[in-house]
């Protein structure tokens, strides 16, 4: 009996620890790091995460301006996605677009690629050391194919979209499979906190 109540006890426990959220993302709460960074923006300043914090939800995507497929459909999709949130929200998220081609993609290239999309949309990068070091925060890679007889070459990376709520937690992981409305819905419990 005592084995009994101690093993429901256990399960109570574990049951009030969880996520209790019906996300329709991948839900990947306490499974990675908080937001962290130290980039540089499109505007040439050295940033940190705290520039992005003001109670903001924010949606980090790696990728790179030359991308010809994953980045642009990518964040169109979350164009679409802030264009759908309820009144009032679309000022409380932001997508953090980080390239992963410095070489290329310089700062103009970067904002005028963000700009595109919209206001919402913020570029950074950095150094490869500083590159490497956020995408190893979030388990994810990039790399470099060979350059063809023009120099240029594919950049290849990740296609998740990581989301962290207003206190800098990780909470979602969006894939491309991901329908809009599941995205959408994700986003306004993480606004709604």
């Amino acid at each position: 009996m005592k084995a009994f109540v101690l093993a429901w006890a256990l399960v109570l426990l574990m049951a009030g620890c969880s996520d209790q959220t019906d996300w329709q993302t991948r839900y990947i709460g306490g499974l990675m790091p908080e937001l962290q960074f130290t980039l540089t923006d499109e505007n040439g300043k050295t940033v940190t995460e705290a520039q992005y914090a003001n109670n903001t939800v924010n949606l980090l995507f790696f990728g790179y301006t030359s991308c010809p497929d994953v980045c642009p459909v990518t964040l169109a999709q979350m164009r679409q996605v802030l264009d759908r949130l309820p009144e009032g929200m679309v000022g409380k998220v932001r997508v953090l677009f980080v390239s992963v081609d410095p070489q290329r993609d310089d700062l103009e290239s970067l904002r005028r690629y963000t700009d595109f999309f919209g206001d919402r949309f913020v570029g950074l990068t950095g150094s490869r050391e500083q590159l490497d070091t956020l995408t190893s925060r979030y388990r994810t890679t990039y790399g470099y194919g060979e350059p063809d007889a023009k120099g240029n070459y594919v950049v290849t990376h990740g296609s998740a979209v990581y989301g962290f709520d207003a206190a800098g937690r990780a909470q979602l992981l969006i894939r491309n499979d991901d329908s809009p409305d599941a995205i959408v819905a994700d986003i306004v419990q993480l606004v709604q906190g």
